[in-house]
This record gives C-alpha cells, sequence and structure tokens, in this order.
C-alpha cells in the first residue's frame, strides 16, 4: 500500500546553484526518497503475527520435549492447513469489511452433498465433488448477493445461512441415510483419485506431510497475488476501507463483494473434500464453530475488524499459530481442556500487539 509524501517546503534561494545545497550538491526531494526498510517492516500487518508466533514456538520448544522432532513439525502444519485453507478466504473477506458465520458448517455441508449426491445416485465420486462444488459457490454467491441487496450487516445475513445450513446438514442426512452421519463411500468408483487430490500424504525424509499443506500453500500465495498485483486486489481494500469512496471512483462494490463469498465457498468445497475423503464417513453436527476459529487466525494475522487492512500472509501465521498451539499443548501432556484458554489469550494479545505495531509505523511516518 502506498504512503502519501508530505509536501515539500519552501526553500529560499540558494543563489542560483541549480537547486543545489551550501556544498554545490543536488539538493534531494523529500517526496523521492524511499521508505526506511524499518518503517516497511512496521508497516506489515503480519509483522504482530511472527512475533507472537517466535513466541508460541519458544515457550513450547522450552516445555515440550517432542515438540522439536521433525515427525511433530509434520503433525503441526497439518493442524494449521486444516484451519489456514479458510483462514485465506475469510481474511480476504474482512479485508473488505465483511465477515461470514457460515464458513465453518459450509466446509460440512461440502462434505455431505458430495457423498449423499454420489451415493444416491450411484455415480462416479467425481459426479458429486462437482456438484458440491457448484453447491457451494452458489452459497457464497446468495450470500454476497442477500449483502448487497439487502444492506443488511454480514453478521446478519451469515448468521441466517448459519443456521439454515445447520439444519439441513442435519435434517437431510438424517432423511437421506436414516441417522446422523453419511454411509460409507470407499468403494465407490473414482474414491482412491479423489483421495489422492483432497487427502493424500507425502513423505519428505522423516517428515510426513498432508497434501493439504500443499492447498494451504498455494492459496496463500494466490491470495497474496490478488492482493498485490491486481486489480482486483485494490478493489478489496477500497471497498474494506470505504465502500462509498470506493464505488464513487468506479470500483464495482458489489462484484467484488460477491466475489469474496464466492472464494469462501470455494475454499469451503477444498476443506470440505478433504473431510470426507480422510473419513470417509461425515457427521452432520460437524463445523459449528470453526467459523470463529477462522476469524480468529486472520485477526491474529493482523486483518482489523473494521477492514482495509491485512494479508494473505497474516492468516497463514494465524493459522500457524492455532496449530502450534493445538498440538503444544498435547507434546506438553497438558489436559486439552485449556486449548481455548489459550486461543482467547493469544486473540487479545496479538490484537493489542497488531494495534501497538500500527501505531508505531504511524509515528515513524
Amino acid at each position: 500500500m502506498t504512503t502519501t509524501a508530505p509536501p515539500v517546503k519552501d526553500r529560499p534561494d540558494d543563489g542560483g546553484d541549480g537547486g543545489g545545497g551550501r556544498g554545490g550538491g543536488p539538493a534531494k526531494d523529500e517526496r523521492l526518497l524511499g521508505d526506511s526498510a524499518l518503517r516497511r517492516l512496521l508497516g506489515r500487518p503480519e509483522l504482530g503475527a511472527v512475533v507472537g508466533a517466535l513466541a508460541v514456538f519458544l515457550f513450547f520448544s522450552v516445555v515440550a520435549d517432542s515438540f522439536l522432532k521433525m515427525s511433530s513439525f509434520g503433525t503441526v502444519l497439518y493442524a494449521a492447513s486444516t484451519i489456514g485453507i479458510m483462514a485465506v478466504p475469510v481474511a480476504l473477506l474482512m479485508i473488505g469489511g465483511e465477515f461470514d458465520l457460515s464458513a465453518g458448517v459450509l466446509v460440512t455441508s461440502s462434505a455431505l452433498i458430495s457423498s449423499m449426491f454420489s451415493y444416491q445416485m450411484t455415480a462416479n465420486i467425481w459426479v458429486g465433488v462437482f456438484v458440491s462444488l457448484l453447491v457451494t459457490l452458489a452459497i457464497g454467491m446468495f450470500n454476497g448477493f442477500m449483502l448487497t441487496r439487502t444492506k443488511l450487516p454480514s453478521f446478519i445475513i451469515t448468521l441466517g445461512t448459519f443456521l439454515m445450513l445447520t439444519g439441513l446438514n442435519l435434517g437431510l442426512t438424517k432423511l437421506i441415510s436414516g441417522k446422523v452421519s453419511t454411509k460409507g463411500i470407499s468403494d465407490m468408483q473414482g474414491f482412491e483419485s479423489a483421495r489422492k487430490v483432497f487427502a493424500s500424504e507425502l513423505t519428505l525424509g522423516s517428515v510426513e506431510l498432508k497434501v493439504t499443506i500443499l492447498w494451504w500453500a498455494g492459496l496463500v500465495a494466490l491470495a497474496t497475488w490478488i492482493l498485490l498485483r491486481t486489480r482486483f486486489g485494490n478493489w478489496i481494500f477500497a471497498v474494506g476501507g470505504n465502500a462509498e469512496a470506493a464505488r464513487a471512483v468506479g470500483v464495482p462494490v458489489r462484484l467484488t463483494k460477491i466475489g469474496l463469498y464466492m472464494g469462501v465457498g470455494f475454499c469451503a468445497w477444498v476443506s470440505g473434500q478433504h473431510l470426507l475423503f480422510s473419513f470417509d464417513v461425515v457427521q452432520s453436527g460437524e463445523g459449528v464453530g470453526n467459523e470463529l476459529i477462522y476469524i480468529i487466525a486472520a485477526v491474529i494475522g493482523g486483518c482489523l475488524i473494521t477492514g482495509g487492512y491485512g494479508s494473505a500472509i497474516g492468516s497463514a501465521v494465524g493459522a500457524f499459530i492455532f496449530g502450534m498451539t493445538s498440538k503444544g499443548i498435547v507434546y506438553a501432556e497438558w489436559n486439552p481442556d485449556w486449548f481455548k484458554f489459550f486461543l482467547g489469550a493469544m486473540l487479545l494479545l496479538a490484537t493489542l500487539l497488531n494495534a501497538w505495531v500500527r501505531k508505531r509505523a504511524e509515528a515513524t511516518r
């Protein structure tokens, strides 16, 4: 993001030496001086998250002996990726000034649609997978359309979608399968090929990595490129900073917000397919509450609640902090009931740290 340079102050006439100073050299226009490395660093939204991640890493390195093992590293990355895949579009949505409280159950809806459609239609698994993609994109479009059409807060719109999806997930699953979980589909055609795409494992040396880590890294890279190198990225920052001002200068605010919600739908589809092909059977009540974890990861990563500020890389760091904390507690052999306490404490500390970093960055301008 660019900053507005201060105007050049009037200087007294220096005797006609071509604008030079007393030493005869050319005077430097302060508008042409680049920001210092420190100023650029302080201006990065993910700085506070990086500092927090280092602190969490050092803490669990001390209190948990097995935390530094290479096998543990793969487990931490996997836990981070399952949150990070969804934290990326949620972060972009927050930069655009909106929320999505239906993101958690939408992941479960995606898995349920793929499983039940394939089973009931006795079709190739990939047919159900692509039907699920279309439905989740449609749900994202619905959220964006309702938001821009009704002018209601995104909190209300997506809370309604959350409740409807929660009821549909449970009601339709019980109606079709007779119980709260889907039937196994591992023996159906296309299951193994789909599993390789969404739930396979890679081995690098002694480290076993889930394919979700690659999905996560690819989505972070794509989102970062969109934010920093495309016109759509500029639109996201603009509508999050001031939607009316953005509309006045020609930014398509409605299409931008609908596109952001469809991005949430796409990533929910990816996460849902991983859920399905990892466990074969999906519980219809899963996903409730995960939307808050996605938002927490984005906020820890530097996204402002008010919009217009944040980064995809920051959301990845926030998800990595989540992964380290969730698994670090296990490796330290603590009671996992304390996890939510640590998550809440990290949210408060990260928010305070991010606010302090932004104040320091503004003070150095």
